[in-house]
């Protein structure tokens, strides 16, 4: 009689090509999440035979200990929400997911042994995957799973990771938790880290992706993954620790609305005439130009187009973004690092009268980074310069 193993291995095969073929997804579709996830990336569209042939490979799927800290679980629950494909043909086939106290179907000394023996196992090899912020006040003791603090659970794993993930705004830079009056002290894990001395066992430093969001995009999540299979290396990284192809652009620049910021045009308040039209949303506090990430693009929920919060029509809350989001009022409006608009414009003026000359209509214009718009009081100053024109003609 055969054994569960050969069975499986016979019926199912050892390939995640196989096990996506029991699972009803098709080559077609299988080739197009490659290509898109390429992208995603932010590799040429060429090397998405390389992404294919690294999620086929057999021994690919790199092992991940998943931690959970202070967090309300929403990445998770992000992930699980994954639709292209689901995430237990892709995540589940594509990533040993060894150990994360909200998917583990053992519980108590199981648990603590499935993550004893897998890292007695992958030593050196396996992926460490943050969510949640560090409490630091009183020794940890805001947060503990079985019996451990944040702080006794890095030290005990975190040196035997090859890379660590910290996904998630609360993972990354401290997130809700870490907002005034911060009673836990709560900080992200490359902090942690660096205030526990945690190390590589080999005495090199542990290198940490941020991914921030919150949640944070499962596809920015699993494209670090993919990228990691591909290259045989971690991803570039910005001056903050995140993925560059991910959060290497504001979303100002890929924002839908940014015509309207351009022209002038901006939704007053909820409800207003501007805001119905889908005007620019930075008068209402949109932290869009000063805020990192893909948002835009990629969008969220897999539920349709404009599924971000400005596609709906709020402002951008600036959670992806350290020192933004969850620091800053909700609709204080954003710093701009690139073109400043004034607090107030004149209204939008269809129609426009002669006799103006060029001189005087540099008064009105202000030109910067390729954007034109009206600065305060640009009518009345149009107006001075049409009376003294006609007097001088007189």
């Amino acid at each position: 009689m055969k054994t569960t193993g050969e069975w499986l291995e016979k019926e199912i095969g050892p390939r995640i090509s196989d096990q996506l073929d029991i699972g009803g997804i098709d080559r077609r579709s299988f080739i197009k999440f490659a290509a898109s996830m390429t992208v995603a990336m932010g590799l040429p569209v060429g090397m998405s035979g390389r992404v294919m042939a690294a999620i086929e490979e057999e021994a690919a799927r790199p092992v991940v200990i998943w931690l959970h800290f202070q967090e309300c679980t929403g990445c998770t629950e992000s992930l699980l929400r994954s639709t292209h494909p689901t995430l237990e043909t892709l995540i589940l086939d594509m990533v040993s997911l060894d150990y994360s106290e909200t998917l583990l179907a053992a519980a108590g000394h199981q648990a603590e042994a499935a993550l004893h023996d897998s890292m007695q196992a992958n030593d050196g090899r396996f992926i460490l995957v943050v969510e949640g912020s560090v409490p630091t006040a009183d020794n940890g003791n805001f947060c503990k799973v079985a019996g451990q603090t944040p702080q006794q659970m890095l030290h005990k794993i975190a040196p035997h990771a090859v890379a660590a993930i910290a996904i998630g705004s609360c993972a990354s830079w401290g997130g809700v938790q870490s907002a005034a009056p911060n009673p836990t002290g709560a900080v992200g894990l490359a902090k942690a880290l660096e205030m526990e001395g945690i190390i590589k066992t080999d005495g090199s430093a542990l290198p940490v992706i941020n991914l921030p969001g919150c949640p944070a995009s499962p596809y920015n999540f699993l494209s670090t993954v993919l990228y990691y299979l591909t290259l045989k290396e971690l991803p570039a990284l910005d001056a903050k620790g995140r993925s560059q192809f991910a959060y290497g652009r504001l979303i100002h620049e890929n924002c839908e609305r940014r015509p309207h910021y351009d022209a002038g045009r901006f939704a007053q308040e909820y409800g207003d005439e501007g805001h119905r039209q889908g005007y620019c949303l930075y008068k209402l506090g949109c932290k869009g130009p000063e805020t990192y990430a893909n948002c835009p693009a990629i969008e969220f929920g897999d539920v349709g187009g404009n599924t971000w919060p400005v596609g709906i029509g709020h402002p951008c809350f600036g959670c992806s973004e350290q020192g933004v989001g969850f620091h800053k009022a909700l609709h204080e409006q954003a710093d701009v690092t690139s073109v400043t608009p004034p607090s107030m414009f004149p209204g939008i003026f269809t129609e426009h009268g002669g006799g103006i000359g060029v001189g005087s209509a540099a008064l009105a214009g202000a030109v910067a980074g390729g954007a034109t718009v009206y600065a305060l009081g640009a009518y009345d100053k149009l107006k001075r310069a049409e009376k003294a024109e006609a007097s001088e003609s007189s």
